[in-house]
């Protein structure tokens, strides 16, 4: 078997690069669902509901898509053709979504509307997300896969950027901000316009610059022949996964649910710390909402500062851990301050641990692969311990808002204290260099 390549670093680059268009779309969903579906009319305690489907398309769209493209051999390429089909749906129900309250339907209707269309969205962003993971773990060499997932990464928080201060910048160069009641702004929905103009000019990039290895190449290149990875289905990949498959897991399961609360709850929050306003037909909240995307723009920001200096770390697990702890600590801070810029202080805390989770289970769980074949299967099955956590904390979601007290702000603890367990559990990793 031969030894990859080194790349070069535009290479690299290349291989990420149309990530940088999916995360505007992934940004934009993630910041604003919870506000479109509550300016629609959803009650607080059944927010979290809405935020199951986007999870739970993953875990179904994910490894189908993982398993089909190790399989797939085109004339485009391997992983690319799935990229390109997620892209070209995800830019057309980014032009829908936004639009459910202007449609003349009633607010039930609407509702169901915006579901369908969330549904839809969520599944092209994970079939276009996942090809970008399963080409880094084809095509780079073990030396160079911490710098190719540290660009990805990069990449993927330059592109949160942009698609969560979005909404704020269209605000303040005179688009609408407010709309009648059950009406999403136009702020937001020029934003979902934008997003997907880049999304496609960006994978179109990716496709023209990028080539994948065909099968006689690939064959010498990776140590699995494609006989061996045409004979094994899913419950026996799992049951052959190696340990720290599950035990990246565990720290996952609590690293997400954390996240999942962040996103469905921060709107909420800033608006009830902040704004002092729990109306969700208000200016005052919309306000809160174009704020929250700025928010998330800072814990973007963050994470890009977090992981350049992460590989200075000597100890790759104490790295991970210190991580989660500071973006414990940061989502702890967030309903005991008042002023909106002060807020910066907690969400660039919480940038320091998203950019730990980005980078640093795939790099644990693609080294203890190596040798096992399948890897866009395994990758796909991966991605469940990011898509369970999230439809079993949605599922809670409701229950625990109650229990602390119907404070969205008070979520933001509950994540801070997910985060501190996912900390815990980093140390039960065994890392296979």
């Amino acid at each position: 078997m031969k030894q990859k390549p080194d790349l070069s670093f535009w290479n690299l680059w290349n291989l990420s690069f149309g990530f940088f268009g999916v995360q505007i779309a992934y940004a934009l969903q993630s910041a604003n669902i919870s506000r479109i579906f509550a300016t629609l009319g959803a009650d607080p305690h059944n927010l979290s509901y809405f935020w199951i489907l986007p999870p739970l398309m993953g875990i179904l769209v994910q490894p189908i898509v993982g398993t089909l493209s190790d399989k797939t051999w085109t004339r485009f390429g391997r992983r690319i053709p799935y990229l390109f089909i997620g892209a070209a749906v995800a830019v057309l129900v980014m032009c829908l979504l936004p639009n459910s309250g202007s449609l003349g339907l009633t607010i039930s209707a609407a509702m169901v509307f915006g579901l369908i269309a969330l549904m839809f969205l969520d599944t092209s962003i994970n079939m276009a997300m996942q090809p970008f993971k399963m080409l880094v773990g084809d095509m780079v060499n073990e030396k160079q896969k911490a710098k190719a997932y540290s660009i990805q990464s990069f990449l993927c928080n330059a592109g949160s950027v942009m698609g969560y201060v979005f909404p704020f910048v269209f605000t303040f160069i005179g688009i609408s901000n407010v709309a009648e009641k059950g009406v999403v702004p136009d702020s937001v929905i020029w934003s979902f316009y934008i997003g997907a103009a880049i999304l496609i000019l960006c994978v179109i990039y990716t496709t023209m610059k990028v080539k994948e290895w065909n099968p006689k190449d690939y064959a010498e290149y990776n140590p699995v022949s494609e006989e061996k990875e045409e004979s094994a289905n899913w419950i026996t990949l799992l049951k052959n996964a190696p340990s720290t498959f599950w035990k990246v897991g565990l720290v996952q399961f609590f690293s997400w649910a954390a996240m999942l609360y962040m996103w469905n709850y921060t709107t909420g929050a800033i608006a009830e710390v902040v704004w002092n306003t729990t109306d969700a037909s208000s200016e005052a909240f919309q306000e809160a909402g174009n704020w929250t995307g700025i928010l998330f723009a800072v814990q973007a920001v963050g994470s890009v500062v977090w992981a350049a200096l992460l590989p200075q770390f000597k100890n790759t697990k104490l790295a991970y851990s210190v991580s989660l702890i500071i973006g414990a600590i940061g989502f702890c801070m967030v309903p005991y301050i008042h002023d909106q810029y002060l807020q910066f202080v907690p969400f660039l805390m919480i940038g320091c641990a998203w950019a730990a989770m980005l980078a640093m289970p795939f790099t644990f769980v693609t080294n203890a692969l190596q040798g096992y074949g399948h890897m866009g299967a395994y990758l796909g099955l991966f991605n469940g311990t990011i898509c369970i956590p999230q439809i079993i904390a949605a599922l809670c979601g409701g229950t625990i808002l109650s229990i602390v007290g119907h404070h969205q702000s008070t979520m933001m603890v509950v994540a801070g204290v997910s985060f501190l367990i996912a900390s815990v559990c980093v140390f039960v990793i065994k890392d296979r260099k």
